[in-house]
Parts: C-alpha cells; sequence; structure tokens
C-alpha cells in the first residue's frame, strides 16, 4: 500500500463484462509503477476501493488478481457505483488497496475446503476458488457450494465448467426461485447444504453472502456438525476510509476494515445476529 493510504493508485479500465443483471466485473491496469507492484501483495479476501474521478470512491472485494489485471465486481446501486457502469475500456480509474486482512490460505492447505457463495457475495470467494484450483496438490476435496436469488443473479457462470471438471471437486448450484429456462436446483442455499452434507473431517468451510444468509448458513453447518473453529467468512459493510479511522464499520471494539473483512464464525456471530 502506499505511505499514503488515501492515495489511489491511478488505474485504467482495461476490460469490463456483465457477470450477472446489474452487476459488471472490471479488469483494471494499474499504470503506476507503485500500483503495479501492490498487484502482487494482494491477497484472497482483501478488497480496494474504486474510484471514478469526480465522482468519488468505493469498496469491492478483491473478484480476482489471476494475470496481469485486478478484478473487482461492482453491483450499481448508488451513485459512485452508477459512474463506474458507465465508464468505457480506456477511462481513468483510482485503486486504493490492498486494505484489510484475507482468508489464510496457507493455514488451511492440507484440507478439504467447501465454498458457499451467495449472489454478488461469489465474487469475493472466487480468488480462494482460483488459488486452490492453480495450487491443486496443497489442498484437498473442494466442494462449492452456489447460490443466487434467480438465475440472472448468479456469478461466474461462464466458470462453472471449469470448476464441475477440475480434480477432486464437486459443484452445487441452486437458485431461490426459477425461470422458464433453468432446470437445475430450486431453493435455499441451506437445503443444497444439507442435501450435499459434506464431511467435517479436516475441513474448512468458507462463506459468503448477505448477513441474513451468512447467518443461516453458520446454523445449517453447525446442524451439520461443523465447529466454529472451522468456519469462516467476510463480510461486507458501509466503509467510508478503509484504515480504522472513521469508525462507520464497527463491530463493537472491531473495525471491519482492518480487523477483517475476513473473520472466524466466532468472531462475528452476535455481529450477524443482529441482523435478524
Amino acid at each position: 500500500m502506499a505511505a499514503n493510504p488515501m492515495r489511489p493508485y491511478v488505474g485504467r479500465l482495461a476490460g469490463v463484462r456483465e457477470v450477472a443483471t446489474g452487476v459488471k466485473l472490471f479488469q483494471i491496469e494499474l499504470t503506476e509503477p507503485e500500483g503495479q507492484a501492490s498487484l502482487a501483495e494482494y491477497k484472497p479476501g482483501q478488497f480496494a476501493f474504486l474510484s471514478v474521478f469526480g465522482a468519488g470512491e468505493a469498496p469491492f472485494g478483491l473478484a480476482s488478481a489471476r494475470g496481469p489485471y485486478l478484478e473487482l465486481g461492482v453491483s450499481a446501486l448508488g451513485h459512485v457505483t452508477n459512474s463506474l457502469h458507465a465508464l468505457e475500456v480506456g477511462d481513468p480509474v483510482g485503486v486504493r488497496g490492498p486494505l484489510g486482512n484475507w482468508f489464510p490460505m496457507d493455514q488451511i492447505k492440507g484440507h478439504d475446503v467447501v465454498i458457499i457463495g451467495g449472489g454478488i457475495g461469489g465474487l469475493p470467494l472466487r480468488p480462494v476458488i482460483h488459488t486452490i484450483l492453480d495450487h491443486r496438490a496443497d489442498y484437498g476435496h473442494l466442494t462449492i457450494l452456489w447460490a443466487a436469488r434467480s438465475p440472472d443473479l448468479l456469478i461466474a457462470t461462464d466458470e462453472f465448467d471449469e470448476w464441475r471438471n477440475a480434480p477432486d471437486t464437486e459443484f452445487h448450484v441452486t437458485v431461490d426461485q426459477g425461470d422458464e429456462n433453468w432446470s437445475g436446483n430450486v431453493g435455499l442455499i441451506t437445503k443444497l447444504m444439507e442435501e450435499v452434507a459434506p464431511s467435517t473431517q479436516n475441513t474448512i468451510t468458507v462463506t459468503c453472502g448477505p448477513p441474513i444468509m451468512i447467518h443461516f448458513a453458520f446454523l445449517t453447518q453447525q446442524k451439520l456438525g461443523f465447529t466454529p473453529e472451522q468456519m469462516l467468512t467476510t463480510l461486507e459493510a458501509r466503509m467510508h476510509c478503509g484504515i480504522g479511522k472513521c469508525g462507520r464499520c464497527n463491530m463493537g471494539e472491531k473495525f471491519i476494515c482492518v480487523d477483517g473483512p475476513v473473520f472466524w464464525q466466532y468472531e462475528v456471530k452476535e455481529f450477524l445476529e443482529g441482523f435478524l
């Protein structure tokens, strides 16, 4: 990160594609030497602030640092995100990061891993999947459970075949409500979890989605026999500074932007219950 953590690196939009209804994946080329060097520092689970000059900035979880570009997923929900959606390839952007902690990928080597992704919350889990698939011998059996409210909101559909066909990997997908073209599973991801019933032996789970989904996913995992020490998640909140100074993302005595966004279940249990 730059000596001044509030200064963004200058970059350009190298590519953009719609990955779900209202969600775009931005490929960003960092053009400053310091920014280019920072790309190697990004770890799965970290986040960055992406800015449109003259409009502002907003935080987004890392969707990938695989290859020469930084990838961030953006849902059009407000002034800054709508301004980002209006950008075209070649337009300048600012990137402030990497920020926050990350998934302990070294610590979970040798374990089976269960990935549980809901909606746009699947994007911060994409680097975890990439890391496991790119270093397949370092990890045990991989189970990917993927969900969205409807088929058009499923993320990373162009990677589904790669995941299905990867060694020692199983992939399951469901939607809350199907449409006339959907022939797959229908139901909440908690139902899918119980149907698949992944083994708890030597297993770590990694979950991301809306807070209410994470809460009930944790309850289902506990029902299946997982302990709080086996369950990881990443949280997204309304962060303003990213360096623990403004207090916008406090979770008791912790700040999601510096103490997280990655936490074990026992660290966030009371926080998630506050959403009920």
